[in-house]
């Protein structure tokens, strides 16, 4: 791995401040309900949490925003919402950190999706999930592209966050990626199994290991297999840059000129893998705006990811935490 130097680090990272940034993508709420548990409940053999305190933050396309945000971004989200009492709640968790909703189109035909996650000492119990994710019908797809039409015009690079929830349909990506294309603008993905051949053109793109996997129908057992899979993908979707996660064993940068790059985790503990490909997208394509080069960016974002899993729950990280980390 080319090592990033801690004064290069903080030259792009105060760069980060002020950049407008385009979110496109399913935007949720995420709900958690904190507690403990002391015994087993004598109707089935599950734990009884004893609920403490409950919380709720911006999950899915919304956490991408909250980490655009933490790390000195100006954001504009582009999304659909249900009207309810949910979505009133992004809409106010969006305004409270100075993010405009302009772009936030309500449909009250569908619900705002809600993940709700029980955590006792630190650990998730369940999750339940209230939602709807078939597809978003024509004429919303034409208001959601509407809104991405004039909103694209004063932005410095667009974040695709596909949580395949409906939102982002094969119309929707393909029309959106041509259009920040036009303007030449970085396109970062975070991408879904089921949208993969509508990925096409991007700057980059960032499957897990299991993605990767299932979409090239491979098993990957080894570096070698890592390879294969990423030159399947690159040539199916012409992507210029791929980085692939890979949990504990860190990440793989595989660019345009042939080259790659392994760079090891560096997350001390891990506690919580709740929103760190959020994070790793929003770090990722805010280094790109900064002037960072493809492999400087996916290093920044390996630190951040690094910061955000060592927290519970859906978690950001601020500018000077992230070059703390940078030794």
């Amino acid at each position: 791995m080319d090592r990033l130097k801690r004064s290069r680090a903080a030259k792009l990272i105060e760069g980060f401040s002020g950049k407008r940034l385009l979110v496109l993508g399913d935007i949720m709420l995420d709900e958690f309900i904190w507690g403990t548990v002391s015994r087993i409940s004598p109707e089935a053999p599950v734990p009884v949490v004893e609920i403490q305190r409950e919380s709720q933050c911006l999950g899915g396309a919304g956490n991408v925003v909250n980490n655009l945000r933490a790390l000195g971004a100006q954001v504009i989200p582009v999304g659909v919402i249900g009207n309810d009492a949910a979505g009133e709640k992004v809409k106010a968790k969006l305004e409270e950190n100075g993010t405009k909703t302009a772009g936030l189109i309500v449909d009250s035909t569908r619900p705002t999706t809600i993940k709700t996650r029980i955590i006792a000492h630190n650990q998730l119990v369940v999750r339940a999930d209230r939602e709807r994710r078939s597809s978003i019908t024509p004429d919303l797809e034409e208001k959601l592209l509407s809104s991405f039409k004039r909103l694209i015009e004063d932005v410095s690079a667009v974040i695709i966050s596909d949580y395949d929830k409906g939102v982002l349909t094969p119309r929707v990506l393909t029309e959106a990626i041509t259009l920040a294309n036009q303007r030449a603008l970085p396109i970062c993905i975070d991408p879904k199994i089921r949208h993969f051949a509508y990925y096409r053109n991007a700057t980059v793109i960032t499957p897990n290991h299991l993605e990767a996997a299932a979409v090239c129908r491979i098993e990957i057992a080894s570096i070698e297999d890592l390879v294969a899979a990423a030159k399947q993908i690159s040539e199916q979707l012409q992507c210029q840059n791929i980085l692939i996660t890979r949990g504990e064993q860190g990440m793989s940068l595989f660019s345009s000129d042939s080259q790659i790059t392994h760079i090891p985790t560096v997350a001390r503990e891990v506690y919580d893998v709740t929103g760190a490909g959020d994070t790793v997208i929003a770090t990722l394509a805010l280094a790109l705006t900064s002037g960072a080069s493809v492999i400087e960016a996916a290093i920044l974002a390996n630190y951040a990811a690094g910061i955000v899993v060592g927290k519970v729950g859906t978690a950001t990280t601020s500018r000077e935490e992230l070059l703390s980390s940078i030794p």
